[in-house]
C-alpha cells in the first residue's frame, strides 16, 4: 500500500470522540465483574482473588468461601477481607452479586446457545471473536485512546517496549510508528540493554513510552517498567489483564485478550488495539502524518522498494 493510499485512509478512518461509554448493565459478564474492582486499592492476595473470579466466574460464583479459599490459595478471612474492601458487607453479599453475572455468561456462552463448532480451529476464531468484542466495547468511548494517541505522538523520542513473546506486537507498532513520528526507538532486549534505552530517550526529551505484556508475564518486563518510571517517563500499557504488578506499574492501561485455545496464542485483539492507537497519533498531528506519509513514498519511488 502506499503512503498515499494510507493518508487516505488515515483521514477516513480519523477517530471521532464518543464520550460515551455503554450501561453497565449492557457490558459482557467479564467487564462487569472486572468493574468491580475498577477503583479499589487491592493486596497481592486479593487481586488473585479477583484474578480468579474473572477467568472463573461461571464457577466460581457459586463457591462457599472455603471452596474458594482453597482454589486461590488464601485462607477465607482473606476472602472476607477481599468482599468487604470491595464494598460489601461480606463474601455471601459479594457472592449474590456476582451470580447473577455468571447466569448471564452461561446464557450468552456459545456452547449454550446451540452454535455448532465444527473443530478446535473453529473454537480458537470464537474466541477470538469475542475477544474483538471486548476491544470494541473498551473503544465504545474514543476519548482515552484518543488522548493516549496525542500524548505518545507528542513524545520525541517514543520508546516502544516489547519483551519475548512481546517482541512481535512492539516490532510492529514501531514499524507503522515510524511512518508518522519523527523519532521511534524500540527496545527488544532486557535487563540493563532496556535500562539504557529508556535512560537515553528521557534525556533526550522523551515523555512516554508504550509497553506491550502478553502472557507468560516475564519479570524482566516488570523490571523495565520500573526502570522506565525512573527514568521518568510515563507509560502506557498493553496487555491481557486488569490486574497485577505490571498494571500497577503503568499510567495508563489498556486491556487485550489474547486467543488461548492453540498451542501458541493468537494476538487479534491487541493488533486491533495496537492500530486504532496508531489511528489516534495520526489524527493528533495531521499536518505532520501528511507530510511524513508523502516523504516516505517519494522516498520508496525513487528506490522502487515495492513492486
Amino acid at each position: 500500500m502506499s503512503s498515499g493510499q494510507q493518508q487516505a485512509r488515515a483521514q477516513a478512518a480519523a477517530i471521532t470522540p464518543s464520550g460515551q461509554t455503554p450501561p453497565v448493565q449492557e457490558r459482557a459478564p467479564g467487564d462487569r465483574v472486572r468493574a468491580l474492582f475498577d477503583g479499589h486499592r487491592l493486596s497481592p492476595g486479593q487481586r488473585r482473588i479477583a484474578q480468579y473470579l474473572i477467568d472463573h466466574l461461571t464457577e466460581a460464583a457459586f463457591l462457599s468461601i472455603t471452596e474458594l479459599a482453597e482454589r486461590v490459595g488464601v485462607s477465607q478471612p482473606s476472602v472476607t477481607r477481599f468482599a468487604t474492601a470491595l464494598g460489601f458487607s461480606g463474601y455471601p453479599a459479594l457472592r449474590d452479586a456476582l451470580q447473577p453475572m455468571a447466569l448471564s455468561a452461561v446464557a450468552g456462552s456459545p456452547e449454550t446457545s446451540e452454535q455448532f463448532r465444527r473443530n478446535e480451529l473453529q473454537a480458537a476464531v470464537d474466541a477470538e471473536i469475542a475477544n474483538l468484542e471486548s476491544v470494541r466495547r473498551l473503544l465504545a468511548d474514543t476519548d482515552q485512546v484518543l488522548d493516549i494517541g496525542r500524548e505518545l505522538a507528542r513524545s520525541v523520542p517514543l520508546t516502544v517496549l516489547g519483551l519475548r513473546i512481546s517482541v512481535s506486537l512492539a516490532e510492529y507498532f514501531a514499524y507503522a510508528a515510524r511512518r508518522i513520528h519523527p523519532d521511534v526507538r524500540l527496545v527488544t532486549r532486557g535487563g540493563s540493554v532496556a535500562y539504557d534505552a529508556l535512560l537515553q530517550s528521557r534525556e533526550a526529551g522523551g515523555t512516554w513510552a508504550l509497553a506491550f505484556a502478553m502472557p507468560r508475564h516475564a519479570k524482566e518486563t516488570l523490571s523495565a517498567l520500573r526502570a522506565a518510571r525512573s527514568a521518568g517517563l510515563r507509560i502506557a500499557l498493553i496487555t491481557d489483564t486488569t490486574l497485577g504488578p505490571l498494571v500497577d506499574e503503568a499510567d495508563v492501561a489498556l486491556t487485550a485478550g489474547t486467543g488461548a485455545r492453540l498451542v501458541f496464542d493468537s494476538y487479534a485483539a491487541p493488533g486491533m488495539l495496537s492500530a486504532a492507537l496508531l489511528q489516534a497519533m495520526a489524527d493528533a498531528d495531521p499536518e505532520r502524518t501528511q507530510a511524513r506519509l508523502e516523504g516516505y513514498e517519494q522516498v520508496a519511488d525513487q528506490h522502487g522498494f515495492f513492486l
